[in-house]
This record gives C-alpha cells, structure tokens and sequence, in this order.
C-alpha cells in the first residue's frame, strides 16, 4: 500500500508543473529540480493533466516509476505542454489561463474480469494486439460514463472497436490520488 500525499506534498507538486510549464513555453531555462523528501522520493507513475476553460489542454504520463515523483511530475508536464499529438504545443498566449492537475498512479494490476472495474475508483489500461488504450479514474465520472461505456471508450482511445475488450484484450486497473489546482 502506498503512502498518500499530503496536502503539502500536492501543493509542492502543483508548483512543480506550474514553473515547467511556463518556464518550457517560455522558452526559458527549466527550473533545477527540487530534491523530493519522503514520498516526493519515491518512484511512482503519474499524469499531468493542462487545462483551459474546463477543457483538456494536454495529459501525458507514464505508469513506470524510474524516477522519484517530483522528477516524473516535471517530466510529465513538459509533455502535456508541448508533446501530446492532440494539441499543438503551448504557447506563451497559453500561459495566461491554464489548470493543473495530478493523477499519482498506483501500480497496475492485470484483472480476470471486468467485474472488478469500479467505475470512479479505477482507471482503465487495455492492451490488445500492438493498440493499448488507458482512461483515469475521473474520466468516467466527469462524463458519467458506466463500466461498459468506461471500457468501449477506452478500445476507442486505443484505436479498437467499441466491444473489442471482450476478446483477448488484456486489461489492467490502476487507482489515482488526483489533485489540482481548482480543488
């Protein structure tokens, strides 16, 4: 079992993105990374998630823990700026009005039935074939999505069909401590 965040460690964090991301986009020099303390340290996925005007901007993350979470957060928030292929890359009429948020992941955890999925509770990470799809936990609660919309959703993100999951696609939960500036 993982050890929360506190309200300190999210804050430092919160800042983190915020400085790289506009440091990035403004081509200015990335700030040196802080050292991480206590469960800054530990090696942890995560996602970093830009949004403007309630709208997603750029989420990028990674799910393998090679570097302690202050790096993974700077890492994942210059890719969410400037590397995800929906957007184009952030510029500086960006900075004026942009959210972060933080999904810290748990590790994944490969499920035998889709009975297991609980629907605001875990994210979803889908392989089959070479496509692999993932969604966070929140996605299905913003859009009231249930498990069966989740998971046709999440082949969709995957470039499958809707009721792909059904036929030998592996899946995968994953739970999220999600925190942002907006609350």
């Amino acid at each position: 079992m993982q050890k929360p965040l506190t309200a300190t460690d999210k804050k430092t964090l919160l800042a983190i993105a915020r400085q790289v991301i506009i440091a990035c986009v403004s081509e200015e020099k990335v700030p040196p990374l802080k050292a991480g303390t206590g469960v800054l340290h530990e090696k942890r996925g995560c996602f970093v998630t830009i949004k403007m005007d309630g709208h997603l901007r750029g989420c990028i993350g990674t799910f393998l823990a090679e570097h302690p979470l202050v790096q993974t957060v700077q890492e994942m928030a210059i890719s969410a700026a400037t590397h995800d292929p929906r957007f184009y890359p952030m510029k500086k009429a960006d900075l004026a009005n942009f959210d972060v948020e933080i999904s810290v992941l748990s590790p994944l955890r490969k499920i035998d039935s889709v009975d297991e999925i609980r629907v605001g509770i875990h994210g979803i990470y889908l392989e089959k074939n070479y496509s692999r799809g993932v969604l966070l936990p929140q996605v299905a609660t913003e859009y009231g999505w249930d498990r069966d919309t989740f998971l046709a959703q999440t082949c969709l993100k995957a470039g499958l069909r809707p009721n792909d999951w059904e036929d030998g696609a592996d899946i995968y939960i994953f739970s999220a401590e999600v925190f942002g500036e907006k609350g």
